[in-house]
């Protein structure tokens, strides 16, 4: 990436080739190929199941679909404002995050998230690899006994289904970003045409008797009010990790405009029109099944044809190898490169993520209910307080004055190692906003306004951080208004 010429008088502890800002000669990510990756991101098993269960709030099918396409615009806005400040400054999320924690500060937000997607990429795999055990067991039923005795909760056949795609991914994980962009540029549109197929099969299977309002439930004005709004926070929430992090990506945009652009086609347009697919398939299965089916793999494997069930399977795989590399892998490997960028690059972290996704038996707290509500959704409600804290500070405390080299420096040369590399006015406004929205998400009695979680969280750190900044504010970088240059080699 960077030379070493680009960044100077920079601290090993903070800088390696990986976390470098991008050289104008190395950004290769066009509108196309970032408006892939929200494809990748979006046609996977979860979000096909999310987009379907909207539509079983209680609402009339307009209705969700407004709420759906109000909530995917929101989320357009809120990743644009992440994802050109990655364009602009060429780095990735931990580095970005160094201009509010300090730099070293940065690694608690950057291990917050990178905790969070080496668990949903064990848990991403392993829900893939069952796809694969159902299609092994189709073609060659003489495998069953393998999938019948049992190794920390999973068969001889399923650990090799499991090992297969954890390999898979990690070949090409381990080549790099460009070969990242190259996969997305094939597989989200590979899944879309076979989606496509499944929704004709399924309409002519139903006669063409498909209804959007699929809704077995009936609710009264009032609660339809609230499961409006509701279905629009789920929309934003569902997609509150890339918000942080996609920078990851946009930092290879040559544009403003490619970043935009992408994200326009990605996010409203796609993710639109991939869930109006998902209910249509949803509410033909009513028709065809006698009941409604959300998720793919299930409908799929009711379709009695063996060729269909392999196309399927390795649809899924694909699908899921897909959002792993965009939510799941990607940040966790800038994320500890960021811990010490001497010793790990990109590929190492990478290949540490990789391996705590297997150490962390994903498949356990997978099934395990109370595991992913505390665990991981509690995570989860940190993630609008650091988006927040990030943006408000890049856009209205620094105001878009960056110094570019102070980033990779330590010591009072940098303006921000603040105290010690840690900003601790950030640290006072994120604990409080976390602990409120991780009561919010978990606590049964908050159950109405749990979905609102993010939003809570994100508007009490940022308000809390502004004012705190101006009342002990820190000393700034003496630099020009408006977006940093691009950086050449």
């Amino acid at each position: 990436m960077a030379s070493s010429t680009s960044i100077t008088d920079y601290s090993e502890r903070l800088y390696n080739e990986d976390l470098a800002p991008v050289p104008s000669n190395r950004r290769s990510w066009h509108a196309y190929d970032v408006f892939a990756m929200w494809m990748s991101d979006v046609h996977s098993i979860g979000g096909y199941t999310f987009a379907a269960g909207l539509f079983f709030l209680g609402l009339a099918g307009w209705q969700v679909l407004l709420a759906l396409i109000i909530g995917i615009f929101l989320v357009y806005g809120a990743v644009g404002l992440t994802g050109i400040a990655g364009q602009r400054l060429g780095v990735p999320y931990p580095v970005l995050s160094r201009l509010s924690f300090g730099v070293f500060g940065a690694n608690l937000p950057a291990l917050i998230r990178a905790v969070i997607a080496i668990v949903w990429y064990g848990i991403q795999t392993y829900l893939a690899s069952v796809a694969f055990v159902v299609l092994l067991l189709r073609i060659v039923p003489s495998l069953t006994p393998m999938a019948r005795n049992d190794f920390l909760g999973l068969s001889s056949l399923g650990w090799i289904c499991f090992l297969a795609l954890w390999i898979l991914q990690l070949l090409i994980l381990q080549r790099g970003m460009e070969v990242v962009r190259k996969y997305q540029d094939w597989s989200g549109p590979l899944v879309y045409a076979i989606m496509l197929v499944l929704l004709v099969w399924i309409l002519v299977a139903a006669h063409g008797h498909v209804s959007l309002n699929v809704s077995p439930r009936h609710v009264s004005s009032g609660v339809a009010v609230l499961e409006f709004f509701t279905a629009m926070s789920l929309v934003v929430a569902y997609f509150s990790t890339l918000m942080l992090n996609f920078c990851d990506f946009s930092r290879f945009a040559p544009s403003e405009k490619a970043v935009w652009l992408g994200n326009f086609f990605g996010l409203p347009i796609n993710f639109t029109g991939f869930s109006v697919i998902s209910v249509l398939v949803t509410a033909g299965t009513i028709a065809v099944f006698g009941q409604a089916i959300t998720d793919p793999v299930l409908i799929v494997g009711r379709i009695p044809n063996t060729a269909v069930l392999i196309i399927g399977a390795i649809t899924f795989v694909i699908a899921t190898i897909g959002i792993n590399i965009v939510a799941n892998f990607v940040s966790p490997a800038y994320d500890l490169a960021n811990v010490a960028p001497k010793y790990i690059n990109f590929q190492r972290g990478g290949l540490i993520a990789a391996v705590g996704a297997v150490v962390v038996l994903p498949w356990k707290i997978y099934a395990n209910p109370v595991a992913v509500n505390y665990f991981l959704g509690g995570l989860a409600a940190f993630l609008g307080p650091l988006y927040g804290i990030i943006i408000l500070d890049y856009y209205l405390v620094k105001r878009q004055h960056v110094d570019l080299n102070g980033m990779y420096k330590t010591g009072p040369a940098s303006p921000y190692w603040y105290e010690g590399g840690w900003n601790m006015r950030a640290i006072a406004a994120f604990v409080p906003a976390a602990v409120i929205a991780t009561v919010l998400a978990l606590v049964p009695q908050f159950g109405t306004i749990a979905p609102f979680s993010w939003f809570i969280g994100a508007a009490i750190a940022a308000a809390l951080y502004w004012v705190i900044m101006a009342r002990m504010p820190a000393r700034l970088p003496a630099l020009e208004p408006g977006p940093a240059p691009v950086v050449a080699e």
